[in-house]
């Protein structure tokens, strides 16, 4: 992966470390369907929307009704903190299959005006926008999120300005720069500023590729591999192309059958396993090594 290098020598950077071990991204993605967006351009707390300064009523209001739909809350900002002047805004986004990705936005000056959001988790969301296009950049949280989520946030604002916020972590803090696309449920990893755009310009087009892709947020992570390798093996599809008919457990191991849609393969069997890596670090500000598990397809055949 062509990722710019940090330029700060002889100090740790996860990110740098895990293109060096060449870990894996796909099957990484966490699982979620429902997102919510808090926009803050002032500067983010390590642990993001819970470390911000509100009303604590409204702030476990919001935290209540987000348990509750199972949704993550993540602070977003323009890329350079655009805007000096006007309301913030938020948004709930869905994913509730092809046919319901939906969003809903509303705008906050005071705290108590983000308890829309507890009414916008209970309500049906506006189907058919654009995606949103979200980088991680939360440098407080993690250093490579800032240092490569930045130039990747810069360069898709350039270009897609409507569409792309910086945001709070979403996980994978080695696998930065992180793009993730909302409400599609889409993560992707490994980015800079060059292969972004011509990520995002596919996936806009619908056409998913399997290179820097992390997974679908709708799946569980074998089957997120299983995806991943269908598309290596025969290519681009939209993001609805590839279903998953059943997924099997066979001791460390997965059988996951994956249906398509034409022009598509109609049925594959793809075969994943889950390895472990040995004790690593994984994060920049992680004081102590942890054990990532890595899912590998072995076998990728047609029905």
């Amino acid at each position: 992966m062509n990722a710019v290098q940090p330029p700060y020598a002889g100090r740790f950077f996860c990110a740098e470390a895990a293109r060096a071990r060449g870990d894996p991204c796909a099957g990484t993605a966490p699982h979620g369907t429902v997102w919510v967006l808090v926009e803050h351009r002032g500067g983010w707390p390590a642990n993001g929307f819970d470390g911000l300064d509100l009303d604590p009523a409204v702030k476990a209001l919001v935290h209540s009704a987000a348990r509750a739909a199972r949704a993550r809350v993540l602070l977003i900002r323009r890329h350079g903190r655009r805007r000096a002047d006007g309301s913030d805004r938020w948004a709930v986004l869905r994913h509730g299959g092809p046919d319901g990705l939906s969003q809903q936005w509303g705008s906050w000056r005071r705290d108590r005006d983000l308890a829309q959001i507890a009414d916008a988790l209970e309500s049906p969301g506006e189907l058919g926008l654009p995606p949103v296009v979200l980088v991680c950049a939360h440098g407080l949280h993690d250093a490579c999120c800032a240092v490569r989520g930045r130039p990747v946030g810069r360069a898709l604002s350039e270009r897609w300005p409507e569409a792309v916020w910086e945001c709070t972590h979403v996980g994978g803090d080695r696998f930065a720069a992180n793009v993730v696309l909302l409400p599609d449920g889409v993560y992707y990893g490994g980015l800079d500023a060059r292969s972004s755009l011509a990520v995002v310009e596919e996936h806009l087009a619908d056409r998913i590729h399997a290179g820097y892709l992390r997974g679908y947020t709708t799946l569980r992570p074998p089957q997120q591999a299983a995806v991943a390798a269908v598309l290596e093996r025969f290519g681009p599809a939209g993001r609805h192309d590839y279903a998953i008919a059943s997924t099997e457990r066979s001791g460390e191991g997965w059988h996951i059958r994956v249906l398509g849609r034409p022009p598509h393969p109609a049925e594959l069997d793809v075969e994943i396993v889950a390895r472990r890596s040995p004790p690593r670090r994984l994060t920049c500000r992680g004081p102590s090594d942890g054990v990532a598990v890595r899912y590998e397809a072995t076998s990728v055949r047609l029905r």
